[in-house]
């Protein structure tokens, strides 16, 4: 144990020295605070807070190599132009597309990657992890890792069909407000009003308690909730520029609706519109898993991340982490989604790096 304190405060110090004597200033600010943090709560907890402090730092820095490569692999393969872009990203934003890589692949090739089906019962109930099932068995005997990477595919691909379906609605409203403009625009806004006031968990319970907890009423009631608040953004966005002297120009010309929407106003509003479908992801993602966690989103045998919380609520009280993998499944792709809607927001905000 000695041994491991001592060298664990060597390694911290002799790497905060050495980035301070190359002026790194920033490493130096970084392992020396972790210096001075192990050391007070290696006062209270002792050497396991010590060792915790440690992998949590091996963890950050593994992250952090992975997120530096994943960032260099796509430059290489990008155009000359992207790969300017990619260059400023920061290494959490990197990270955040590493793990909507990684999500995606699960989600293509799931069939491949389970060892399981995700209906399939293969042990007892709630049997431990072994060479067979990575993660033990649920409720029913059914393997964990595989209902795990199924639900990859059911639970981001629906909250990713009714995102695409409340954007394309909420979008178009949106552009054809701003364009039109007089009545029709009033009448849009104020009916984005009232389907706004309307408390979302509510108005989704009530959809699936009178036409049942089906993907296409889901997807239709998720649709309905996020669509106003697209369409005051895009209506914000593209009323900036609509206004514009080439608008104008476009219009003497004799150009229709749809012209100028599709060539002028629509990319020159893209950068935000990007931006808030990554963020308006994130709402839909946290709303099906909570209806699946309350029983009305995707139904059984299917595997679902919201689901999997729910049914295997009760290992907790044993000490067992296994609900919470679905649940930090959940929590992962929505911060890694908003490091990259981080990053997509300072690049259209014109801000520029120090």
């Amino acid at each position: 144990m000695s041994w491991f304190v001592i060298g664990y405060y060597t390694l911290l110090l002799g790497g905060s020295c050495l980035a301070a004597y190359f002026n790194k200033r920033s490493a130096f600010l970084l392992l020396f605070s972790l210096t001075l943090v192990s050391f007070v709560l290696g006062i209270v907890g002792g050497t396991g807070a010590l060792r915790a402090i440690a992998i949590c730092a091996a963890v950050l820095a593994l992250a952090a190599m992975v997120s530096y490569a994943f960032r260099e692999f796509l430059i290489a393969l990008a155009s000359e132009e992207m790969a300017k872009e990619l260059r400023t990203a920061p290494l959490t934003a990197a990270f955040g597309m590493f793990i909507i890589f990684t999500y995606a692949v699960m989600g293509i090739f799931a069939p491949l990657i389970a060892p399981h089906g995700e209906a399939e019962v293969i042990a007892s109930a709630f049997a431990p992890a072994d060479s067979n099932m990575l993660l033990g068995a649920d409720q029913l005997g059914r393997d964990m890792f595989s209902r795990i990477v199924y639900g990859t595919r059911n639970s981001v691909g629906l909250a990713l069909s009714a995102t695409l379906a409340a954007f394309f609605f909420g979008a178009l409203a949106g552009l054809l407000a701003a364009t039109k403009g007089g009545w029709f625009d009033q009448f849009m806004g104020r009916l984005a009003d009232v389907i706004m006031s309307i408390p979302s968990l509510i108005f989704a319970l009530l959809m699936l308690s009178i036409f049942g907890p089906q993907i296409i009423v889901i997807i239709v009631a998720v649709a309905i909730i996020y669509a106003p608040r697209v369409f005051r953004l895009t209506r914000a966005v593209a009323g900036n520029v609509v206004v514009m002297d080439y608008i104008e120009a476009a219009k003497l010309r004799g150009e229709g609706t749809w012209y100028l929407i599709r060539r002028e106003i629509l990319p020159n509003s893209t950068a935000p519109l990007v931006a808030e479908f990554g963020l308006e992801f994130c709402f839909v993602f946290l709303l099906v898993a909570g209806l699946s966690f309350l029983g009305l989103g995707i139904q059984p045998p299917t595997a679902d991340w919201g689901s999997m919380v729910r049914e295997n609520a009760t290992l907790i009280s044993f000490g067992d982490i296994t609900p919470l993998i679905p649940a930090a499944a959940i929590a992962l792709l929505t911060v890694s989604v908003n490091f990259v809607v981080d990053w997509m927001l300072f690049r259209s905000s014109g801000l520029k790096e120090r």
